[in-house]
């Protein structure tokens, strides 16, 4: 092609030369299943085991809360994939097209920048042929798009230009039908390519690029078109002042493209994504450029040369990102409605079950507490009448085994109601009173000097009183301390299994990384 011929051409051109032969990534995909496989079974692997926790309890609840989400995710991810699936039988059909997404908000100049390009490619011999999509469906029609000042449509809209070369129209989601909504969005990542149209009178607003954000994430590349880059000046015509537009100044072109560079690639960081994605913004007036007659100098003035070598300059990033096009859906299926839905949905519930185990351990001591407590009220006023009960038979033993019965029931019972969130095994061992024969009842005797006579006129259990009272105590703190082990082991148990399912996900996520590093390492 001769060196004097305009970008203009030179892109149409390469439009006809456009080759789509896609890159070899059979391998990248059965890693991608593979490890969308593997993460569903380590998950099914680690569900949270609630030993020695009941049902009922807060903890177990959460627990259960974390395991639903484990075992329904599975089921929505087949269904969210095979609703792409569903959409893909339409959207295949430009398979063989490079498609640019157009994306702006209203008033942006959408309808009139996807005509203009339309009407040069006819002026160049190019077909020009308009669809839209209505009821699942692929309609072509003669009509062009509707230009206004504010949204023109509720509906996904393209022109083919040429054989090889789509662009895509679409509004905001909000504001697709329920019917078309799987199909726009399937439409919307078919794109290979992103053209943001924000227009001179408020340009740059950023904020429109979250919107981009499923698109962006996926490395597609980004143009920035700021549109309607044209202003009114003054002049006289037969005597009179009047206003007339014209194209902005190259200068005040360049601070503008400069201020939307700047402001896009903080956006970019923020959002995450690659700002070596973003390419240099261009100013056009699709207006300036019509009222002009699109001569060749007026096409120069109202930027669309500089267009022209921007839409070349993203042409091999873009047929380079749609021969990995399969394998980038699917990454970014997984990255988002796997992995990210899932970790937030259960990092949050991780986060609060934390939070609560935390609180139960902080909280075991006083239960151990109010615990012997309450047993050593209810046991220890019995007492006196059991020593009275067998103080004629100084029977000893026979007090240890009914205080030990006693002990035992009576802890069950108050441990069962302290530790009501767990499961505790009360060892009636632990509850057993023994001491060693020092510890009996004592005979109270008058001694009689004058005959040498000792005669015992009762039975003293003061010191066998004290002895009782000491082996209470420490069998209550045995046996406290045995359930409060219990149930601090349960917590602990699960807050480790906690934090080993978040470590699953923590390397799953390190393992999908380095398949979207291998996936994109090549650039073609």
């Amino acid at each position: 092609m001769k060196a004097d011929v305009s970008n203009e051409l030179r892109f149409i051109a390469e439009v006809d030369a456009f080759e789509f032969g896609e890159r070899d990534i059979g391998q990248i995909l059965h890693s991608l299943d593979a490890w969308l496989a593997k993460l569903d079974a380590d998950l099914q692997s680690n569900l949270l085991a609630c030993t020695g926790l009941k049902e009922q309890s807060a903890l177990a609840a959460q627990a259960d809360a974390i395991n639903t989400v484990l075992r329904k995710s599975p089921q929505a991810w087949s269904r969210q994939w095979a609703n792409l699936e569903s959409a893909q039988t339409l959207a295949d059909s430009f398979d063989d097209k490079a498609l640019l997404l157009v994306f702006g908000k209203f008033n942006a100049g959408k309808s009139s920048f996807c005509n203009f390009l339309a009407d040069r490619f006819v002026a160049h011999g190019k077909s020009a042929q308009y669809f839209h999509v209505e009821a699942g469906s692929v309609v072509e029609t003669s009509e062009r798009f509707r230009e206004g000042a504010t949204e023109t449509t509720s509906r996904l809209q393209g022109v083919r230009l040429g054989e090889k070369l789509v662009l895509l129209d679409t509004p905001g989601l909000h504001s697709v039908t329920p019917d078309n909504a799987a199909l726009t969005q399937r439409f919307i990542d078919s794109a290979d390519a992103v053209i943001w149209l924000t227009s001179s009178t408020s340009p740059g607003q950023v904020q429109e690029l979250d919107e981009l954000g499923r698109e962006l994430h996926r490395n597609k590349p980004l143009l920035p078109v700021v549109t309607r880059s044209d202003m009114y000046e003054e002049d006289e015509v037969d005597g009179e002042i009047v206003k007339l537009l014209c194209n902005k100044t190259v200068q005040g072109r360049a601070q503008q493209e400069a201020d939307v560079e700047a402001r896009a690639k903080e956006k970019l960081v923020a959002m995450g994504v690659d700002a070596a994605l973003l390419k240099r913004p261009v100013s056009i007036s699709a207006y300036m450029a019509r009222e002009q007659r699109q001569t060749q100098a007026a096409m120069v003035e109202a930027g669309f040369e500089r267009l022209y070598a921007a839409l070349l300059s993203i042409a091999e990033p873009s047929l380079a990102y749609k021969r990995r096009k399969r394998a980038e859906i699917l990454l970014h299926h997984l990255e988002e409605n796997v992995l990210g839905h899932l970790c937030g949905e259960v990092l949050p519930l991780f986060a609060g079950l934390r939070a609560s185990s935390q609180a139960a351990l902080d909280l075991l001591e006083r239960q151990r507490e109010q615990t012997v407590n309450a047993v050593w009220r209810s046991v220890l006023p019995t007492l006196p009448a059991l020593l009275e009960k067998h103080a004629a038979q100084r029977d000893v033993q026979a007090i240890c085994d009914s205080l030990s019965r006693s002990i035992h029931e009576t802890f069950s019972r108050e441990a069962n109601e302290q530790f009501a969130d767990y499961v505790i095994a009360i060892e009636a061992a632990l509850a057993e009173i023994s001491f060693d024969d020092k510890a009996d009842f004592e005979s109270i005797a008058l001694t009689h000097p004058e005959a040498d006579v000792r005669e015992i006129v009762g039975v003293d259990y003061q010191q066998l009183h004290a002895a009782l009272k000491q082996a209470i105590h420490a069998n209550l703190s045995r046996l406290s301390s045995d359930a409060g082990k219990q149930c601090h082991a349960s917590i602990e148990q699960l807050m480790e299994l906690a934090e080993r399912l978040k470590n699953v996900l923590s390397l799953h996520a390190q393992d999908l990384s380095g398949l979207k590093s291998e996936l994109r390492a090549e650039s073609g």
